[in-house]
């Protein structure tokens, strides 16, 4: 009897990545658990080795929504996944790493009130637990203020840890190296894109070959010779198709093998230098967020390259056209008109431009100059979003944010959680008062998703509390409806509650005071006579001074009729005082903290101490400014 070999079956590419066979293979039995497998994937490679696409793919192959949309009976069965609930995902684009945390905590239902209790709380939960976080390398809101490594540190590596969690995270290669030396031996599997065992010159030609069928006929030799020249860049590969190719045979010595290599051959095809195609690219090189104003492109343009650039960004939709992408941007600002904003179509397009720049810190101070003289009258309100809310990260780099942090209107317009991602990236060491300030409230301006209205009051306390009060002042002249002002601050540990009240003269009406609860043994007090050792110090409402000697029995309480019947009254939790507007039912005004409130009394006349660990503060409170968000 004569034993035949099977024909090896000819099986379809995945009809998303085109290829990657070996990869998806390891993939397919990572999120199998198969014995040998290891539990954590790091995938990683150079900018332009197709890391995202690719991970986009396999997760198509994950989801139960998308599987019933492949063929899969057409693909390789050792390349497709079991059919299991869909994995969580946590995309880190953009995000900070606690950003990043809670978008985990909330797919897990987790009650955790800190970022440190999130993965105790994972770690106590019955597993396996099955989580892919993609686009390291592009995490945070600021470019230069390295939060991909707080990711890797403060995400990835406790999630690693967690013998119940199947991680598989797309990084960067030197965190790839930093994270695996963190987990004991056949834990984690590195796979580099970069490397041979990974590559798919197959799928590379594939990729080549649907390109030019979209511009013209099909073109195999063509395609082949570009994936050959591409090595194992996708990015490349794309550059290289949509280019102008010109008639008759391959010149190969032509094709590109790497993003800067397509960038010069571009340039010339299009009879102008690489140099214009870098001034043009480079703004979008050192962009922030998700795309510039092309208004403002144009003027950055020139800026960076010290001289008029108006004909060169006049013919730039063909020059610059393979290398950036446009969208539409509604409800920008205050006007909610349409703009056009641009970005580059790779991160590894702008490292290319970057690499040949002499110095990025130079760069970035010419465009931070740029984007300040963009500022009309210096009014933050009046500036363009993308001024206002990225150019701590364009200054940041170049070295100047610390001269921007004295402008409370910067402080009240700026995206808080860009804002404050720039400036925790600046050394303690540089930063003034104000900064501070900013930074310790900046968590509350972020987690209310105010409006700047509230953000200036917020902040207008807080200057005040930390003795700034020139700082609380100017947050007033900035015209913003504040819902109250703060009148002073004292710094004073261990107040257990706050009382107004009157204090009795002999021949004058009661003077507003404060009756402040506090440690036994406090300078200036009088004992309560109570068991816990607690006394009584009393400060004058209008000046904050104290009253020495001054006790319960000279004290006269607000009637509580006057109380029930006056037009504003409060409700308190721990870190939120809530100023309500009796006659008309609504919230006038909210006071948040980072520390819990250990005390708060409103007079009927709409004066309000509160008291936190660190001391008491003042504040008027105007019933008139319209609602307070929950």
């Amino acid at each position: 009897m004569t034993v035949t070999a099977a024909a090896p079956q000819n099986h379809a590419p995945h009809p998303y990545i085109g290829g990657r066979t070996a990869v998806l293979r390891a993939l397919a039995a990572w999120r199998a658990g198969q014995a040998g497998a290891p539990r954590v994937v790091l995938l990683t490679g150079s900018r332009g080795s197709g890391r995202t696409h690719l991970l986009t793919g396999f997760l198509m192959l994950c989801d139960p929504e998308f599987r019933g949309r492949i063929a899969l009976d057409d693909l390789d069965p050792s390349t497709v996944p079991p059919d299991l609930p869909a994995p969580a995902v946590a995309g880190a684009a953009g995000l900070t790493a606690a950003q990043l945390t809670w978008l985990i905590a909330g797919h897990y239902g987790l009650r955790a009130t800190t970022t440190d209790d999130v993965y105790g709380e994972l770690a106590a939960l019955p597993g396996p637990f099955t989580v892919v976080v993609p686009d390291v390398d592009r995490a945070g809101p600021v470019r230069a203020a390295a939060e991909p490594d707080r990711v890797v540190r403060d995400v990835l590596r406790p999630l690693a840890g967690l013998g119940h969690v199947r991680l598989l995270a797309d990084v960067p290669r030197e965190s790839a190296a930093t994270l695996a030396s963190h987990l004991p031996p056949g834990t984690v599997q590195i796979i580099d894109l970069d490397e041979p065992q990974w590559a798919d010159p197959q799928g590379l030609t594939r990729q080549a070959e649907a390109l030019l069928t979209q511009r013209s006929a099909a073109q195999p030799a063509l395609a082949a010779a570009i994936a050959r020249h591409a090595g194992t860049s996708p990015l490349v590969v794309e550059l290289a198709a949509v280019g102008h190719v010109p008639a008759g045979p391959v010149d190969e010595q032509s094709l590109p093998a790497t993003v800067d290599e397509a960038l010069d051959s571009h340039a010339y095809r299009h009879g102008s230098d690489p140099q214009t195609l870098r001034h043009l690219l480079t703004p979008l090189a050192l962009a922030e967020g998700d795309g510039m104003p092309v208004e403002l492109w144009a003027r950055l343009v020139s800026a960076v390259a010290g001289q008029d650039m108006s004909a060169a960004v006049a013919a730039a939709p063909a020059l610059i056209g393979p290398f950036v992408q446009s969208r539409q941007s509604y409800g920008a600002g205050d006007t909610g008109t349409p703009r056009t904003l641009v970005q580059l179509l790779h991160p590894a397009i702008g490292d290319a431009v970057l690499g040949g720049l002499r110095g990025v810190r130079a760069v970035q101070s010419q465009i931070a100059m740029a984007l300040l003289e963009a500022v009309p009258g210096q009014d933050w309100s009046k500036a363009d979003p993308y001024v206002r809310d990225h150019i701590a990260g364009h200054t940041l780099e170049a070295g100047l944010l610390p001269q921007l942090l004295t402008d409370p209107g910067l402080f009240v317009y700026a995206d808080p959680t860009v804002l404050r991602a720039a400036v925790e990236a600046v050394p303690a060491e540089q930063l003034g008062d104000p900064a501070r300030t900013y930074l310790r409230t900046a968590p509350l301006l972020s987690r209310t998703l105010a409006p700047a209205r509230v953000r200036a009051a917020l902040l207008e306390s807080a200057f005040v509390e930390d003795g700034l009060a020139e700082y609380g002042a100017a947050v007033h002249r900035l015209g913003l409806p504040l819902p109250w002002q703060t009148l002073w601050s004292i710094r004073l540990p261990g107040i257990s509650d706050v009382r107004l009240a009157g204090l009795v003269q002999r021949d004058a009406p009661p003077v507003p005071v404060v009756a402040l609860t506090v440690p036994a043994d406090t300078p200036g007090a009088r004992p309560l006579g109570t068991a816990d050792g607690a006394e009584l110090l009393v400060y004058d409402l209008a000046h904050a001074t104290a009253v020495p000697g001054a006790g319960p029995e000279y004290l006269v309480d607000h009637a509580e009729a006057e109380r029930a019947t006056a037009p504003l009254f409060l409700s308190r939790a721990k870190d939120q005082i809530r100023i309500w507007n009796r006659e008309q039912n609504r919230v006038a005004a909210a006071l948040l903290s980072e520390v819990p409130f250990t005390g708060a009394d409103l007079a009927p006349d709409g004066f309000l101490v509160v008291a936190t660990e660190r001391g008491a503060k003042a504040l008027r409170v105007r019933g008139d400014q319209g609602p307070a968000p929950h």
